[in-house]
């Protein structure tokens, strides 16, 4: 860079000529970064446009695509103290008869009481001060488990135990925690160990699996036949015993068990009627809910489409912004940022594809159930409402009541006759939309490279650096300009200086 004189000769200010002729070199960056800021509002548009769509699609995939949703259950209990059910949407509708005659109960063991020369054992106590049998040489516990109802051991399980720093608390945790499915803990009021099945029935077996196991056990105070803990002070535990629609004397080995679909849970010994049928309500609810999703959906894109452009507020410049209130710069952007997808055309087809999806019909093998619209859902006779969907409450429950498979097929379908459903065409033609706009405006996982928007972004962005290197040379040449000026003016003056001198000297 030249060296900058700055009117010391002349007296003109040069910095603010040099400024000003700057201004109007820079209007057409100005342009450029006014393009790139439009180009990125329209991107961000697009890619929210983009959200509510995928928010759409995963509403409708976690709703009305599943049978789930159309094979909802609601079951009642004459006597809740005693048992509860819930069904599975393949369930029959049912209703039985249950009487409980015995609930299941885990099986126990429980340890003599562990002394510490005579006196109950502290919990926070190391084994090797509890007992001296405990010794001092670290030990692993080898175990194997028979979950009840099973005839065959579990994997066998480890325990690392080392009496210089385990105390009896630390055991019962390491066993509560070594995956048996068994819990155990040492209780300091009466000195005793105890150890339960997490689960229920009979049946249940804790093999130890090597001779310092069941020399282990034997010190902490159980009883041990062979490799077995001992039926000494244990508790067997029971199978659940009910009587069911006549048929006496069943049993589980748990209190909650599955028949037919229906998930019983039984509570108290006694009897109850469980009657089971498909939740219409929630159906209906699961509809609506589809229904308010889409007509937000098309609402805010239609509003985005609709947008009016102002073309009298373009982006501010960094300059403009410098000489506005926050309020006023805030209300610029507000009307400068309008209509950046106005009559957007993907979004307008993609609107149409999805109205079409709707107003198709569905073979569900009834032809009086087979749209949308005799089910009592139509589209808004209101044109502002633009597509929004309408439910008349009272013929979707009729068409519920009448044929609730028809209903159920129209929207997710029927597999076994390769028909595909609402919901499936109307997830089609989201995916479209996206994908199109994911084209045009990319997505967070995208490069610039992958996307036209993107590209439009990276050229301006070339643009916008080769038009600043070019003014800094433009501006270097105005400062060379005046500069060579202000040296001429300095010769001229000290020329004519000398002049005067010497006219003066002559006298």
């Amino acid at each position: 860079m030249s060296m900058r004189i700055g009117g010391l000769a002349s007296g003109m200010d040069i910095d603010t000529i040099v400024g000003d002729l700057m201004k109007a070199e820079r209007i057409p960056l100005d342009k450029l970064a006014q393009k790139k800021t439009t180009l990125e509002w329209q991107r961000d548009d697009y890619r929210s446009m983009n959200k509510l769509l995928t928010d759409l699609d995963r509403f409708v995939l976690d709703g009305i695509a599943l049978q789930g949703t159309f094979n909802k259950k609601t079951v009642t209990s004459t006597n809740p103290n005693a048992v509860t059910a819930t069904a599975a949407g393949s369930a029959s509708n049912i209703t039985s008869k249950i009487k409980v005659t015995d609930l299941a109960s885990a099986r126990t063991w429980v340890s003599a009481p562990i002394l510490d020369t005579g006196v109950k054992a502290k919990g926070t106590e190391l084994l090797k001060d509890v007992n001296a049998v405990f010794g001092t040489t670290p030990i692993e516990l080898k175990l194997k488990v028979q979950k009840p109802g099973n005839a065959t051991l579990e994997a066998e399980k480890t325990i690392s135990i080392d009496p210089t720093k385990d105390t009896l608390d630390s055991v019962a945790k390491k066993f509560s925690e070594a995956g048996l499915e068994m819990s155990a803990f040492y209780d300091e009021s009466t000195g005793q160990f105890a150890i339960s099945n997490n689960l229920t029935g009979e049946g249940s077996n804790l093999s130890l699996e090597s001779a310092d196991t069941v020399t282990f056990f034997s010190n902490l105070g159980f009883s041990v036949d062979g490799k077995n803990l001992g039926a000494a002070n244990s508790d067997n535990g029971e199978n659940a015993k009910f009587d069911l629609n006549g048929i006496t004397g069943i049993e589980r080995t748990s209190n909650n068990f599955t028949i037919s679909g229906v998930t019983y849970s039984l509570k108290a010994v006694g009897e109850s009627t469980i009657s089971s049928a498909t939740d219409t309500e929630g159906v209906i609810t699961s509809i609506k809910d589809f229904v308010k999703k889409y007509n937000e959906t098309i609402e805010a894109i239609n509003k985005k489409t609709a947008e009016t452009k102002y073309r009298d507020f373009p982006p501010l410049t960094d300059a403009q912004r410098k000489d506005l209130s926050e309020k006023e710069a805030e209300l610029w952007d507000e009307k400068a940022k309008s209509g950046m997808l106005r009559g957007d055309s993907i979004l307008s087809s993609g609107l149409n594809t999805m109205r079409s999806v709707l107003y198709a019909s569905v073979n569900t093998g009834d032809t009086k159930y087979d749209q949308l619209s005799e089910i009592g859902i139509t589209t808004s006779r209101n044109y502002l409402d633009k597509g929004k969907l309408e439910i008349d409450d009272k013929k979707l429950r009729e068409a519920l009541a009448a044929n609730p498979e028809a209903v159920m097929k129209m929207f997710t379908g029927d597999s076994t006759n390769n028909v595909e459903g609402i919901a499936k065409k109307l997830r089609a033609s989201i995916d479209q939309t996206v994908d199109k706009i994911e084209l045009k405006a990319g997505n967070a996982l995208r490069t610039n490279a992958q996307f036209t928007l993107g590209k439009e972004l990276t050229d301006v962005d070339k643009r916008i650096s080769a038009f600043e290197d070019r003014l800094k040379q433009v501006e270097d040449r105005y400062w060379r300009q005046f500069s060579a000026m202000e040296t001429a003016i300095q010769r001229s003056n000290q020329q004519s200086a000398y002049l005067m001198q010497q006219f003066g000297g002559g006298q």
